[in-house]
């Protein structure tokens, strides 16, 4: 079975480098930035500004292979990578939840981003806290290191 995809647009960000950029959005938090979709995708837009924070899932367009097992940012132990979030991927697609500021065209203006500049984006969801906020969670080898996501930052060992 052949899967393909095309890009609906161009993520613009801050961040040019992979090292030092942040690995999550709660990391990122007052960081701005746009998309830029393509205008054949524009019509799509419609009733989205109405939403204060979106999904956007991207290709990790410099992942150029993967292993199974990484050494995740917020840890020093090999973890399973469906386990992580770690860009090197069998299928590279990132996901963040982002903050929406207003739509211009075919320009969304966006906060909190930490995603690198020039990404390829695939989708676009709009965040329903009513569908996608979970009561019971566990976070797993995470549940301590999730409180430093806000002071982590990545490096080169996805690069």
């Amino acid at each position: 079975m052949k899967i393909e995809y095309q890009p609906i647009g161009i993520i613009h960000s801050p961040f040019t480098e992979i090292g030092s950029m942040p690995i999550q959005p709660a990391g990122a938090t007052g960081v701005e930035g746009t998309v830029e979709v393509f205008p054949q995708y524009t019509d799509g837009l419609k009733d989205l500004e109405g939403f204060s924070h979106i999904i956007m899932l991207y290709h990790f367009h410099r992942s150029k292979d993967f292993k199974l097992h990484v050494v995740p940012f917020m840890d020093s132990i090999p973890r399973g990578i469906f386990a992580t979030r770690a860009p090197k991927r069998p299928n590279p697609i990132g996901l963040s939840v982002i903050k929406l500021q207003k739509i211009q065209d075919n320009i969304l203006y966006i906060e909190n981003v930490d995603i690198l500049d020039g990404t390829p984006l695939l989708d676009i969801k709009p965040y329903v806290p009513e569908f996608d906020d979970q009561t019971e969670v566990r976070a797993g080898w995470l549940e301590e290191a999730r409180k430093e996501v806000s002071n982590r930052k990545s490096d080169k060992r996805f690069k």
